[in-house]
Parts: structure tokens; C-alpha cells; sequence
């Protein structure tokens, strides 16, 4: 599929967009950075799996069933990559998974929960979802916190049920249907 249908998604402080080669440096930056890595699927990302990375989402559009869709979170004032928020809508093409990494020195300042803010309005304006979940391990605070802060609902509480990085993890499953975002009261 041709990558020419997403273009990019503008919030007051950020932009949302497709990753491009200069991206490189920085993404393998907080990839490799092992507090950011903590509660992720990988550990690390060599420069061959970024590059590798960077070329495939150049040609992935947002939205389609099945497939993840990462999206570049690009500081506005700076123009700096600070990290990426990701998409993957089910077969069923109406209920999808968010995810989001921030690089460690950009965290805790309102970015994810712009970035999050931001996928939800496009999630369910644009490509017109009806449910979205995310999973966070029961161990990361701030990751749940922000779930919480965006209006999201704990639906489950899993124990032990995920083996990660060589222990039992419990996860939280939290989620949120496009009428209760749609009538946000921030919105």
C-alpha cells in the first residue's frame, strides 16, 4: 500500500507523524535506553531493526487490520524526534490497541498525554473505531496514571499473566468507547 494517505496529526505542543531517516539517531536513543525499555516488548534495537523499521512504516498506513502503525512524536518548538505512539487495529477493522514510548528526559510532562489525546481524536474521527484498549504491566505507575487521566476505564486486572523479561507479570487492561472519548468533558 502506498504511503502517500497519512500525512500528520498537529496538537498545541506536538506533531504526530511518519517516521524519516534522520529520525535514526534519536529513535535508537531512548530504544536503547534500558529505564525506557523497562516495562516494553524489547529490550534493545540495533541500527539494522531501526533502519529496517523506519523504511517499512514509510509504506503502512494507519488503520489497516492487523498491522501496528507507529507514529513519530515530534516536539513542535524543536523539531525533535522525543518518541512514538502506535496503533494496531484489530481484523474486525472497528476496535484497535494503543501504545506509546516518550524518551526518558521528555517524560513527565504532559507530552504522552497529549501524544495518547491526539491517536484517540484521530482513532475515532478519522478512522471511525468504536472501542480502544491498552495494556500496561500493574508495575508501571505512570503508565496507568496516564490511562486513568485520559478519561480510560480499568476493564481487567490480570495476575501473572504475562512472562516478561524473565519473571510473571500482571497487567492492567484498560479501555474506552469512542461515545464516552467523543463526549470528553475537556473536548
Amino acid at each position: 500500500m502506498s504511503g502517500t494517505g497519512f500525512s500528520r496529526l498537529e496538537s498545541e505542543q506536538l506533531i504526530l507523524r511518519r517516521f524519516v531517516d534522520s529520525d535514526l539517531a534519536p529513535f535508537l536513543a531512548y530504544r536503547n535506553d534500558p529505564k525506557v525499555a523497562r516495562y516494553q516488548a524489547w529490550e534493545s534495537c540495533t541500527v539494522r531493526e531501526a533502519t529496517a523499521m523506519i523504511e517499512e512504516l514509510k509504506s503502512l498506513q494507519p488503520g489497516i487490520p492487523g498491522e501496528w502503525f507507529q507514529f513519530a512524536i515530534e516536539l513542535k518548538e524543536t523539531g525533535a524526534l522525543i518518541g512514538d505512539c502506535a496503533i494496531k487495529v484489530e481484523q474486525d477493522g472497528r476496535q484497535a490497541e494503543i501504545g506509546y514510548t516518550l524518551a526518558r528526559e521528555h517524560q513527565g510532562k504532559g507530552y504522552a498525554l497529549e501524544a495518547v489525546s491526539c491517536l484517540l481524536d484521530y482513532a475515532f474521527g478519522d478512522l471511525g473505531l468504536h472501542r480502544i484498549v491498552a495494556i500496561t504491566d500493574q508495575e508501571n505507575q505512570p503508565s496507568f496514571t496516564l490511562l486513568e487521566r485520559l478519561g480510560m476505564r480499568r476493564e481487567g486486572c490480570f495476575v501473572q499473566n504475562a512472562w516478561f523479561k524473565g519473571r510473571w507479570a500482571s497487567e492492567y487492561l484498560y479501555a474506552v468507547l469512542a461515545d464516552e472519548w467523543l463526549r470528553k468533558p475537556w473536548a
